[in-house]
């Protein structure tokens, strides 16, 4: 008989997207329930920009900005090792209902591990990413993101301002939401929004300009009003 982990592959789709989103920048991290149960060799998870399009159902700036904000906040807090999906605590400035902030807040518990409430409870007392994901906190910058072994965090922002949308875009989106647009024009729309994505995640992934973030003194103990107001711990 096969064993099941000989058979590792990749699943041919029949969803087509633009080629850009495979050219964007990869998230590694370490797993430890991954690797506990055997949904990932060694642990190890990756995260393309394809993997939170399919989550949020759409690609846009701020889907992007969510994605490459986690990237930079991750790599300032475990530099060159892996970080440790599970043992990151998320607390956001803002509550979630405001604006955008449940979007990008479902974007970082995918790739993080963070939960609310309702997250995985873990097993005998260890891999709980259960509140780990908080809102409406006392903090600089609009997401702060904590270690839960070191206490280590960075506050992290985006400034998508930085990088200006095409003038016409406007205009074809309201042709678009009137239904009064031809099909050019609806093409056109779709590939001048997909533009600016594709500058964001290929021209400034980088960017301190664009991904603004700063390290913080061990156990910042950030005040939330949900979720978790301290650090959690994982195991």
């Amino acid at each position: 008989m096969t064993s099941i982990f000989q058979t590792f592959s990749k699943r041919i789709s029949m969803m087509h997207y633009p080629d850009f989103f495979d050219d964007a920048p990869v998230i590694t991290l370490y797993d430890p329930l991954a690797e506990f149960l055997g949904a990932a060799d060694g642990g190890v998870m990756e995260y393309r920009y394809l993997d939170v399009v399919r989550l949020a159902g759409h690609s846009c700036p701020t889907v992007a900005c969510a994605f490459l904000m986690t990237r930079v906040a991750l790599h300032a807090l475990y530099a060159d090792k892996l970080p440790v999906r599970g043992e990151i605590q998320v607390d956001f400035r803002d509550a979630q209902q405001d604006g955008t902030t449940g979007v990008v807040a479902n974007v970082l518990g995918l790739i993080t591990g963070a939960a609310g409430p309702g997250g995985f409870k873990g097993i005998d007392g260890r891999f709980h990413r259960d509140g780990l994901l908080g809102s409406g906190a006392d903090i600089d910058g609009q997401i702060l993101l904590t270690r839960t072994d070191t206490g280590a965090a960075v506050g992290v922002s985006v400034n998508p301002g930085h990088i200006p949308s095409n003038p016409h875009l406007r205009e074809l989106l309201a042709l678009c939401l009137a239904g009064t647009a031809t099909e050019t024009k609806q093409t056109d729309f779709r590939e001048l929004w997909q533009s600016r994505v594709w500058t964001l995640l290929l021209n400034h992934a980088d960017d301190p300009e664009v991904i603004i973030t700063r390290m913080l003194p061990d156990d910042p103990q950030p005040k939330s009003h949900q979720g978790r107001t301290a650090t959690g711990s994982t195991s």
